[in-house]
C-alpha cells in the first residue's frame, strides 16, 4: 500500500528544565502569567508530525510520500529524509520563507511547553492532492495529519473527491477548528486517531457522544500515554493494547508520531490491528529512548525482543516477515 502523509515539516528546539512547571504557577494569577525557565540544554532537531511519520514509515522500509510546504532552507532536511526513504518529491518549496519551528521545554515531570511557528506551512494550502496522485499512482491512503487548516480541509475533501481512503489526525489543530471543520475532517474517515485529551475535546468540539462519532468513521484510536491504546469500532467490543514499559523516557516528544508510523506500517502490511498497534507502541517505546523525533534506528532484534517481551510472541510471527530487511 502507497501512503502518503500530509501535514507539518518543521525544525524541532527542545530544551530542558530541570525543575517542574508547577512549582511556578500561582493559582490565583494564571490570568496574568509572566515566566521565564532557565534551560539546562538545547537540542535543534528535525521535526514536524508529517515528517516524523513519515521518517518511522521509511525506517519500515515503505516508501512513504511526504506532502507539506516548506521554507528555502528545506534542502539538507531534504536530503536527510531521502536518506531514511522518504519520497520528498511532493514537498512545496516557498524561497523567501522559513520552514516552521517547534521550540518545546519540557520539566523534570515530563510536562512541556511549546509554541509553533507556522512559516512556510501557511502555504500548504495550496497544494493539489490530484497532481501527486498523477505522479505516484494509486494511493492505498492519505494520512492528513496537522498542518495549515485551510490545507487539512482541502486535502480531506481531494480524498473524497478522488475516492482515496484518508486517515484524520487532527491533533494539535482541534482547539483552533470550528464545529463544521472538524466534522469535515472528519466524516469517512478510515482511521481516526486523537489522544486521551484530544478525544474529549473532539467532543466538546462538534458535540457528539462516542457512538455517534464512531458511526462516522471507520475505526477510532485513542493513545493514553502508559495506559497503552484503545481502538474503537462501532458495534464491536473495544481492543485494548497495554504500552511497552520505558523505564527511562529520555524525552517524550515525537511519541505519538512514532506510534502512528509503527500503526499505519501494520495496516499497510495488512496486520490484525492488534498487531499493527502494537507495533505502534514498540516504535513509540524506541522514540522515548532518544531525544528528538528523527534520531532513533530501528533494529530487528531489539524490536522483536520488545514485541515478545510485552506481548507475547503472537502478533511477533505475524510482524517478523515484515521486518526482516531491517538489520
Amino acid at each position: 500500500m502507497q501512503i502518503a502523509v500530509t501535514g507539518s515539516i518543521a525544525t524541532d528546539h527542545l530544551m530542558s528544565f530541570s525543575g517542574s512547571f508547577t512549582d511556578h504557577l500561582l493559582a490565583d494569577r494564571l490570568d496574568r502569567v509572566s515566566l521565564s525557565f532557565l534551560a539546562d540544554r538545547l537540542e535543534i532537531r528535525r521535526g514536524g508530525v508529517a515528517a516524523n511519520i513519515s521518517f518511522g514509515l521509511g525506517q519500515l522500509g515503505l516508501r512513504p510520500v511526504l506532502v507539506g510546504a516548506v521554507g528555502g532552507d528545506f534542502e539538507p532536511y531534504r536530503v536527510w529524509l531521502k536518506e531514511h526513504g522518504v519520497d520528498t518529491d511532493s514537498v512545496l518549496v516557498r524561497q523567501g520563507l522559513h520552514t516552521a519551528r517547534f521550540v518545546c521545554t519540557t520539566d523534570r515531570m515530563q510536562n512541556q511547553i511549546a509554541t509553533f511557528y507556522a512559516g512556510a506551512m501557511s502555504e500548504a494550502r495550496t497544494i493539489d492532492l490530484a497532481p501527486v496522485l498523477e505522479r505516484v499512482g494509486r494511493l492505498g491512503l492519505v494520512m492528513v495529519s496537522p498542518d495549515d487548516p485551510e490545507a487539512m480541509l482541502r486535502h480531506t475533501r481531494a480524498c473524497r473527491s478522488l475516492g482515496i481512503p484518508f486517515a484524520a489526525d487532527p491533533s494539535q489543530q482541534l482547539a483552533s477548528l470550528t464545529r463544521d471543520q472538524v466534522l469535515d475532517l472528519v466524516d469517512g474517515a478510515r482511521w481516526l486517531f486523537t489522544n486521551e485529551y484530544e478525544a474529549a475535546l473532539l467532543q466538546e468540539r462538534t458535540g457528539l457522544t462516542d457512538a455517534e462519532i464512531l458511526r462516522r468513521v471507520g475505526c477510532w484510536v485513542v493513545t493514553r500515554g502508559k495506559k497503552g491504546v484503545l481502538i474503537h469500532r462501532d458495534g464491536s467490543r473495544v481492543l485494548a493494547v497495554p504500552a511497552v514499559e520505558v523505564p527511562g523516557v529520555v524525552d517524550p516528544t515525537g511519541v505519538g508520531d512514532a506510534f502512528r508510523a509503527g500503526f499505519l506500517a501494520g495496516v499497510a502490511w495488512g496486520v490484525p490491528e492488534k498487531c499493527a498497534a502494537q507495533l505502534g507502541c514498540v516504535l513509540a517505546a524506541t522514540v522515548l529512548d532518544y531525544v528528538g523525533t528523527q534520531e532513533y534506528r530501528l533494529q530487528r532484534e531489539p524490536l522483536m525482543a520488545r514485541l515478545r517481551t510485552t506481548y507475547g510472541v503472537g502478533c511477533a510471527a505475524h510482524l517478523l516477515a515484515h521486518l526482516r530487511e531491517l538489520s
